[in-house]
């Protein structure tokens, strides 16, 4: 018996957690916080712009000393993100991710509403339920 090719829709996150492009960088690491995240997606009036991640925060910010508070999200993102449909089979995705080195992809429909975010986690949830990085990815965030 095959199992069916599962869609991007099945395993992504909805309603993913965004920041308005002129965001501070200290609001956006207080919104990580509060979540329990390590990146927000960049919009602009809705439309997805960039994502930032808090290792962005650190090297593009902090370690250049940019006053976090004065510092947009926009100016430390990474923009022009690739991303993939809902209706997209989950192994586009991982191919994605592979060939760019991404932990992450937002969800946009072919319309270009942002609609979702799949990340690396998620995948091994659903690729193998019984691996170190699924187990990981389930668990709860360590506040």
């Amino acid at each position: 018996m095959t199992r069916r090719v599962r869609e991007v829709r099945e395993v992504m996150t909805e309603r993913p957690v965004t920041v308005e492009k002129l965001t501070s960088l200290a609001e956006a690491a207080r919104v990580m916080r509060d979540v329990g995240i390590g990146d927000v997606l960049v919009v602009e009036e809705g439309r997805l712009r960039g994502v930032l991640t808090d290792r962005d925060i650190v090297i593009r910010a902090l370690a250049e000393n940019k006053d976090p508070a004065d510092t947009t999200v926009y100016a430390v993102c990474s923009t022009d993100p690739v991303t993939v449909r809902p209706d997209d089979d989950v192994a586009r995705a991982l191919d994605l991710m592979r060939r760019n080195a991404l932990r992450r992809l937002p969800v946009q429909s072919e319309g270009g509403e942002l609609v979702g975010i799949v990340t690396l986690g998620d995948l091994a949830v659903e690729q193998d339920p019984g691996s170190a990085l699924s187990a990981i990815s389930a668990a709860e965030p360590d506040n």
